[in-house]
């Protein structure tokens, strides 16, 4: 079971990093009057390689109580706590740093997160209630395979509309609608995949060649779409979208074969501390952009600047927390 835990580990430090990187450089991809030519391509190739973190964390989540093992009620009161302390801390940040209405974001929380990254606790609050409902047994590769294909692409209604003049093909309609039944088969893959024997000839370059593919794809589909509408899209980013999931799904399964033998020193560190560090790491970078710590005229700087502010500004509030909350209730 160790080395199952060491990948994993390694795996969500990882969608820990680019959960910031997402969100660092967001500001340069929605305004592309900011930053045009070279360096919105090369923001957006990192954003688009960064798209897989949400799913990632759905499939850890999904491994670790879709199985044997499922949610207890003090994993549903801990994600209870870390979604009202994260709020409050939001909520704090909200009324003394900046012009937003605090009670507005007060009444609406339950409609809409304090702040907007808050809104991943919501969606697993469902993958937890589910949990002790599902037990996933082991199945073969060519099910997960034939799985992926029907409901991530040919029937996932956010793939690209296709059609031969009047004959609409793509998506089909299987009547599978909603992010919240993908964050769910997000979940069941998470658990089917780590359970089976992945490490097979050819099976690790396959799916290192998925993921650069993938990622190809959606930046290049990214910026197509910026120059067909004049103004950025997010179709492609979509973490229910056919690319991100089939990335996501190759990113598993590269980790699982290739960093399954231990945790890697740094990796251990944040992902010992990625929860605070989601809670905390979106404020750091709200208040450099807002307040102009940054400059993004010069991307080069700044890109650097601004995630390791927020990453070493996070990482310093999760270990003073985790000091204070001795049994890890928000930390």
């Amino acid at each position: 079971m160790s080395h199952k835990i060491c990948w994993i580990d390694n795996l969500r430090a990882v969608a820990c990093l680019m959960v910031i990187v997402i969100h660092t450089t967001t500001w340069y991809i929605t305004g592309p009057m900011a930053v045009t030519g070279l360096w919105w391509d090369i923001t957006n190739l990192l954003n688009s390689a960064s798209r897989v973190c949400v799913p990632l964390f759905f499939m850890i989540s999904g491994y670790l109580f879709f199985g044997e093992r499922s949610a207890q009620p003090r994993h549903m009161l801990r994600l209870v706590l870390c979604l009202l302390f994260y709020s409050a801390v939001a909520l704090a940040y909200i009324t003394w740093l900046t012009p937003i209405s605090e009670g507005r974001s007060l009444l609406k929380m339950l409609q809409k997160p304090v702040f907007y990254h808050l809104w991943f606790f919501f969606a697993l609050i469902g993958i937890y209630l589910l949990s002790p409902l599902i037990q996933v047994k082991a199945v073969q590769a060519r099910y997960v395979a034939l799985l992926v294909v029907v409901l991530a692409v040919l029937a996932n209604p956010n793939t690209v509309d296709q059609a031969v003049g009047p004959f609409h093909w793509l998506p089909v309609n299987l009547y599978v609608s909603g992010d919240s039944i993908y964050y769910l088969l997000y979940a069941l893959l998470g658990r089917a995949i780590g359970t089976m024997e992945t490490a097979k000839r050819g099976v690790t370059p396959l799916a290192a060649g998925l993921f650069a593919a993938c990622v190809i794809g959606i930046t290049f589909g990214t910026k197509q779409a910026l120059i067909a509408n004049g103004a950025f899209n997010d179709r492609w980013y979509l973490y229910c979208g056919p690319l991100v999931f089939i990335a996501a799904i190759s990113l598993l399964v590269l980790f699982k074969n290739a960093l399954n033998a231990r945790t890697l020193p740094v990796l251990g560190t944040l992902s010992r501390y990625s929860l605070p560090i989601y809670g905390f790491h979106a404020l750091f970078i709200h208040f450099l952009r807002t307040r102009h710590y940054d400059d993004m005229s010069r991307p080069l700087l700044d890109l650097p600047w601004v995630f390791g502010v927020t990453l070493a500004g996070s990482l310093l509030l999760a270990m003073g927390l985790q000091r204070l909350d001795r049994r890890h209730w928000v930390s």
